[in-house]
């Protein structure tokens, strides 16, 4: 239902400070994602000494532990009934718990013996995960109770999605010219253990604060946040809700999507750095310059991706956007193969690379903005079709199979390095050519595939702004009414309704 129907007291227009401390928040998450997937293994293989394996399985599993965790948080606090709402409870129980595991895991005990140092690197990793999810998940949620205007939720999406960019590259660049910065005398660096306790200590107490900064923001707003229906509910019954919310079109179309575009941009991940030194000859200063580029693309996405999507509708923006992030990636690579491409070390490739890395990365976050922004569409028209506003689950599921498959993407690459036998200890400029080549004409069908069947998925998704407008106007007119009782839920079930389980909503007058 619309705040109206639900009884809630009309809304104050939402300020942009508001939108801007609460899109403040993605930073407190890619300030932990960054520092787990670019520093930790160096850290504990380098630094403290622990063998790689040992590392890399730790993180598998708290990758997996996490994977699993956010539907049930999303579940949780979608049933969650407090003075303070449903998802402010677990924000702010987040903030201490997540800093203080942060801090511990860049400053594990000396003189421990390997297993113990796993153990003690594993059980902060899990807390990090558990209660990063705490408030990641339902700060994400939040957005669809926040605002139901088909473009207000774009707007506020491009503003996180910069918050978030901003906040991990601030982050990353205090580690390298900071607390981690070599000195001329050849002291100090990424292997020296004393720059790690200062960035553990700036990096949990900026996250701890960003979290309760983003929090009390919108704190002001939980009177006019849904409160769930009081009611009782069984296991088996909320996992029955759980397949009914789950079972809708566009949102089987858009994980779909997800999951085939995280493979593609774990291998376009794990690749990138092996085209950028070997294929295109870049040196460190040039890879400097582009990471400075990508800061300035994500600042042309977030501020043109909601007057695209207002203009395409999301939908159509996402399918432009995303086909052409993916020329824009592969182009060059093609062109090279085809002999027309600048040598390697001319002012005129890098510049053609500089503008190609850009128009790519300005490209992404705006499909990557408008993907967000049309899961959250996805929450009316479930509560349509369901009678419930589950906007915790969707969220979480979506990030669910996203985070199964994040690990194929590095897999295939090493799958691809292999097959063309890329020597290791390779410096650039020594490799042969003709494997390069090999590589570049192995990758781009392989890449281009897993893309084009992401891009495929969009087509399948059916929540345009006529949709949206009318699903809201349904809420509005109350013709829904929540199952409040095990008996509803089970009478809506899958069994009750037939094979096909069509969830017919509940009308006042049945």
């Amino acid at each position: 239902m619309t705040d109206a129907a639900a009884g809630l007291p009309p809304r104050p227009p939402i300020t942009f400070r508001t939108k801007a401390l609460y899109g403040l928040g993605a930073a407190a998450n890619i300030i932990k994602q960054r520092g787990i997937t670019t520093f930790l293994l160096l850290f504990y293989n380098q630094v403290v000494g622990l063998p790689p394996a040992m590392v890399s399985t730790a993180i598998m599993i708290a990758l997996i532990f996490d994977a699993f965790i956010d539907p049930m948080v999303g579940q949780i606090s979608d049933n969650t009934r407090s003075r303070w709402g449903r998802r402010h409870p677990f924000m702010y129980a987040a903030a201490l718990p997540v800093a203080i595991a942060f801090y511990m895991i860049w400053n594990p005990p000396v003189g421990w013996e390997n297993e113990a140092l796993f153990g003690y690197m594993l059980v902060c990793l899990l807390t990090i995960r558990l209660f990063d999810t705490f408030f990641e998940l339902p700060s994400s949620a939040l957005l669809a109770e926040l605002t139901s205007d088909y473009d207000q939720r774009t707007s506020m999406i491009a503003i996180r999605s910069f918050c978030g960019v901003a906040g991990g590259l601030i982050m990353q660049l205090l580690v390298y010219q900071v607390f981690l910065k070599k000195n001329a005398d050849g002291t100090g660096g990424i292997l020296a253990r004393d720059g790690w306790q200062m960035y553990s200590i700036v990096a949990a107490i900026t996250i701890f604060t960003i979290i309760l900064i983003s929090s009390a923001a919108t704190h002001h707003q939980i009177p006019y946040l849904r409160q769930p229906p009081k009611r009782k509910i069984t296991v088996p019954a909320m996992l029955r809700e759980v397949g009914a919310t789950l079972n809708n079109r566009s949102f089987v179309a858009l994980t779909i999507s997800g999951m085939f575009m995280n493979v593609s941009l774990g291998l376009k991940t794990a690749l990138e750095l092996y085209f950028n030194l070997y294929f295109w000859g870049l040196t460190q200063g040039q890879l400097a310059l582009l990471t400075v580029t990508g800061v300035v693309a994500s600042v042309i996405g977030v501020v043109a991706a909601p007057k695209v999507a207002a203009r395409l509708g999301k939908r159509l923006a996402a399918i432009t956007m995303f086909f052409g992030a993916v020329v824009a990636l592969l182009l060059p690579i093609g062109l090279r193969i085809l002999g027309v491409m600048p040598p390697n070390g001319s002012n005129l490739l890098f510049g053609i690379l500089i503008v190609d890395f850009m128009a790519n990365g300005a490209m992404a976050i705006m499909t990557g903005v408008m993907l967000q922004s049309m899961i959250a569409d996805v929450v009316e028209d479930s509560e349509v079709k369901t009678g419930r506003r589950s906007e915790g689950l969707l969220f979480s599921a979506d990030n669910l199979f996203k985070k199964i498959v994040s690990g194929v993407g590095v897999f295939v690459s090493g799958v691809l390095l292999a097959h063309v036998a890329f020597p290791q200890g390779a410096k650039p400029g020594q490799v042969d050519p003709e494997l390069l080549r090999n590589l570049a004409l192995i990758y781009l069908p392989t890449i281009g595939g897993f893309y084009a069947v992401a891009i495929t998925c969009l087509f399948l998704y059916r929540i345009d702004r006529t949709t949206h407008e009318e699903n809201l106007r349904k809420l509005q007119e109350g013709v829904l009414e929540t199952r409040t009782s095990d008996a509803q839920i089970e009478a809506a079930s899958p069994a009750a309704t037939g094979p096909a389980g069509d969830l017919s909503p509940v009308s006042p007058k049945a």
